[in-house]
């Protein structure tokens, strides 16, 4: 075991926030000592331990989000990739009736997995939404964050013409449905100063949308053995006088184990697969690096040489030579897993995970099978949205819709 851990380590150790843990720096309540080779603070694994053990061994509470439809409601999704939302959307009870996404490598993963799906492939600018005017109850979308150019003070919707934000924006107007929803990555919060953020609120209020206060929901809350995050942006049509709830966070957290082993999860071990192998040069370094381990492990002239410049510059790189434990939930993934300075490396072997593994620690279920080369299945699956939290938000979209139609049903 490592007799010191970093600020980010100590952390997620005791799931608190680095600001906190700095506060308790200055308070006195744990000390941080600086590392002699970079000068880094770090702290004492064993006083981390002792003195916050009520922090990591306090009782799990369990929490269900789950809520049955009480009406039939319709789902119209864009940006869909290969389906972890609009899977989770199913399986919290939602029917799907129309899917856009513009990479044919995803869309042939939506036809092979549902036939019956209708999957819109091609530009979503091509596409005309105003036939479900009126007939679909959420407009969901994972639309990319991009720079608004500004025209005004109030950003408007004719200001983010060529954006993808505008063009969801544009189908929401066309479909009115009662409510929307987008996901983006966290760092929407801070994208030019948190001007892009504002715009996109602005916007949904011009086209007759409240939106609800923003959250960063983690994963890892939510049934999903992995460290992502996604930013919700939920939009409420502005005759709709309800409040709309996030899911709420389970205190369970699942880790690589339970991704890739039979147990609460899964009913089987995870299906053999292909995957991405590491070039021998990196296979040595990897096999020096422990179990939940990273390039601090290494002997010093290796990390020298591994790291190159990067070894001299400020910051902790914890994803860097990563080897994933079994006991702990897997880091974000990315779209490529071999890819140099974001390893995520099997705790037992030196490789990257295969094709099911990724898909597991995604929580897509074993049936939901990829189309293309290897390297496109591993990139749908590296920009999904994991399934069980599209789940989660699923009911979430249940529990407001049956409110809102319980309230407007003739009386």
């Amino acid at each position: 075991m490592k007799d010191y851990i970093t600020l980010s380590e100590a952390s997620e150790l005791v799931g608190k926030s680095k600001e906190t843990l700095r506060r308790w720096d200055k308070e006195g309540k744990l000390s941080a000592v600086r590392e002699p080779m970079s000068n880094y603070r770090v702290y004492r694994k064993s006083e981390v331990l002792t003195l916050f053990s009520d922090f990591i061994n306090n009782p799990i509470e369990t929490v269900s989000n789950v809520v049955e439809p009480e009406n039939e409601y319709k789902v119209l999704e864009l940006f869909a990739g290969a389906g972890g939302l609009a899977v989770g959307m199913e399986k919290a009870g939602l029917k799907c009736v129309a899917l856009n996404e513009i990479d044919k490598w995803a869309c042939q993963t939506l036809r092979n997995n549902r036939p019956n799906w209708k999957v819109l492939e091609g530009d979503i600018k091509a596409f005309d939404f105003s036939e479900y005017h009126n007939k679909v109850d959420v407009v969901t979308g994972g639309f990319p964050c991009q720079a608004f150019s500004y025209a005004g003070k109030k950003l408007g919707l004719a200001d983010a013409r060529g954006t993808l934000f505008y063009e969801f924006a544009r189908v929401v107007k066309e479909v009115n449905p009662p409510i929307c929803i987008g996901e983006n990555v966290r760092g929407l919060l801070s994208h030019e100063n948190g001007k892009t953020l504002q715009g996109m609120i602005s916007i949904l209020d011009e086209i007759g949308y409240n939106v609800v206060p923003v959250q960063v929901l983690k994963a890892i809350n939510f049934k999903v053995p992995q460290k992502r995050e996604r930013l919700i942006v939920v939009g409420i049509r502005k005759d709709i006088d309800l409040n709309y709830e996030y899911p709420k966070p389970n205190k369970k957290i699942y880790n690589l184990k339970d991704a890739l082993k039979k147990g609460e999860l899964f009913d089987c071990n995870v299906p053999k697969s292909e995957g991405s192998k590491y070039p021998k040069s990196k296979i040595e370094v990897l096999d020096l690096v422990p179990q939940k381990g990273y390039w601090r492990d290494l002997p010093l002239d290796i990390q020298k040489q591994f790291m190159g410049g990067s070894f001299y510059l400020g910051g902790g790189k914890t994803g860097i030579a990563r080897r994933i434990g079994w006991d702990e939930p897997c880091l974000t993934l990315t779209c490529s897993p071999a890819q140099k300075q974001t390893e995520r490396c099997h705790p037992e072997e030196t490789r990257p995970f295969t094709v099911r593994e990724y898909a597991r620690i995604q929580t897509f279920p074993d049936d939901w099978k990829f189309a293309g080369s290897v390297a496109q299945q591993y990139k749908q699956i590296g920009n999904a949205v994991p399934v069980n939290l599209g789940r989660e938000v699923g009911f979430s979209i249940v529990k407001f819709l049956n409110q809102y139609y319980s309230l407007s049903k003739p009386k």
